[in-house]
């Protein structure tokens, strides 16, 4: 199965715009929100969101960068030695609203090692998460506050988000898992 793309450019900027407004309606008392993406791809799409936020409201964002791969409990059966890229939170946490950002919810591992990175840095009053799709098949209790398309998939298919800055376009498609 060659790659299909369920989301097209147009469609995915579009849902950002919406997940932008959702954020804004569900935190109306905020003057500032604090967006972490989670690196890689959340990081380009907390930049979408940031700049649409703003447009959007008053509310003023801060952007932060972060990287989980030493909070996973998979570690060792993914890397033999761990390649690092480094956080970039410039703010304070602790007492602030957090939205973390990814760009695809699966077995919700990924969202559970950057909350406990998060928590190392201090106590934030909430932490949300925001991703552009649910894929379904949670291994942990773990649920996206904003999600900006649920995309039922069996577990032999791999959903990928392109965004413009890091893959040079704006998509999502999914194929079957490559056998190594």
């Amino acid at each position: 199965m060659s790659d299909k793309i369920i989301i097209d450019g147009q469609t995915m900027l579009r849902t950002l715009a919406r997940l932008a407004h959702e954020i804004i309606e569900r935190n109306p008392d905020a003057d500032k929100l604090y967006l972490i993406g989670i690196k890689r791809r959340g990081v380009p799409l907390s930049k979408i969101l940031k700049r649409n936020i703003e447009m959007f409201s008053d509310i003023r964002v801060e952007l932060g960068e972060l990287d989980i791969t030493l909070y996973r409990d998979d570690l060792s059966e993914r890397y033999d030695a761990p390649r690092l890229s480094s956080s970039k939170i410039d703010f304070d946490v602790n007492s602030k609203p957090i939205i973390l950002v990814d760009d695809v919810i699966y077995t919700g591992r990924t969202a559970r090692a950057a909350m406990d990175a998060i928590m190392e840095l201090g106590r934030p009053s909430v932490i949300q998460l925001a991703v552009m799709v649910d894929r379904g098949h949670r291994e942990l209790p773990i649920f996206a506050n904003y999600v900006g398309k649920n995309i039922p998939t069996s577990k032999d298919e791999f959903v990928s988000v392109r965004v413009e800055e890091t893959d040079g376009v704006n998509e999502v498609a999914i194929s079957a898992k490559s056998v190594m």
